[in-house]
């Protein structure tokens, strides 16, 4: 039996997110279990960029939660996410989490490749802003193996399922995770299959999922991407995975070899500005 772990970024309970996390789930085939995991309910403290999680025994020397949650994404043979849409992005308790990705970086062997589907809910149709992305990020980042994404629509809690359209998505994520991943009917990045872009000049885009750059033509009517991998790649394959750590690794030993110089440079700005600090 197959264990699914459905990751539920936010903080309602029985809301349209854990509601369609569970829709999902009753359509997946394969024989499975159902363990969840509310964001919110863990205490995730932020980064404080001392890289120390991937040296010695690979764990952040932060005391909360982190290691319940990777130990739960490694344990588990497949991923549902659902985020809501707060203020056109996704809820913060995914960017909080994600902050946190070079302790990440010292688990690939365990968390490289789970299949993995994500829904995004936004109060009103058309203003799910970059929730979408966010969670397309979050899912590459963690190392999973995107089978699909999308944003439905329902502002109060249950109402996602009054949509039928909404629940027939549901049943395609679920016959998705652990099957073949649908064809894109949209124009996509043909790096990493990221369908959001920014516009650098008049012909040249930069995909903002995989953060590769090239040129968009219009060919037939449709938008033809030429987009290209550069030389230091995040998620596209285990070995791109593998060296972004040693490149994290040789950044700790760049910054010893050049601590005096940057403490330096620093101490010049010790002094300036006054501090408000929480009454």
């Amino acid at each position: 039996m197959k264990n699914v772990l459905g990751i539920i970024a936010s903080p309602r309970r029985l809301g349209n997110c854990e509601i369609m996390v569970k829709e999902i789930s009753r359509h997946i085939p394969e024989s499975h279990e159902l363990h969840l995991l509310r964001l919110s309910d863990f205490h995730i403290k932020p980064c404080r960029g001392c890289y120390l999680c991937l040296f010695k025994k690979q764990r952040c020397v932060l005391r909360d939660d982190l290691t319940t949650i990777i130990d739960s994404l490694a344990n588990a043979d497949g991923l549902i996410l659902a985020c809501p849409t707060y203020f056109l992005g996704p809820n913060s308790t995914l960017k909080r989490l994600l902050d946190r990705g070079m302790t990440f970086y010292a688990h690939v062997e365990r968390l490289w490749g789970k299949p993995a589907v994500g829904i995004g809910i936004s109060g009103i149709a058309g203003k799910e802003g970059y929730t979408l992305l966010g969670i397309e990020s979050f899912l590459n980042l963690i190392l999973a193996d995107i089978k699909g994404c999308a944003i439905v629509t329902g502002a109060l809690p249950g109402e996602v399922l009054q949509n039928d359209c909404n629940i027939d998505l549901a049943a395609r994520l679920g016959k998705s995770l652990f099957g073949p991943a649908p064809e894109k009917k949209t124009p996509a990045c043909p790096v990493c299959g990221g369908s959001t872009f920014r516009f650098l000049s008049k012909s040249d885009i930069r995909c903002m999922l995989c953060s590769n750059s090239g040129t968009i033509a219009i060919k037939a009517d449709n938008p033809v991407f030429q987009i290209e991998k550069d030389e230091h790649g995040l998620f596209l394959s285990r070995q791109e995975a593998l060296e972004h750590r040693e490149w994290l690794r040789g950044e700790v030993r760049r910054y010893q070899e050049q601590k005096d110089r940057l403490k330096e440079i620093r101490s010049r700005y010790d002094e300036n500005g006054h501090w408000i600090k929480p009454s």
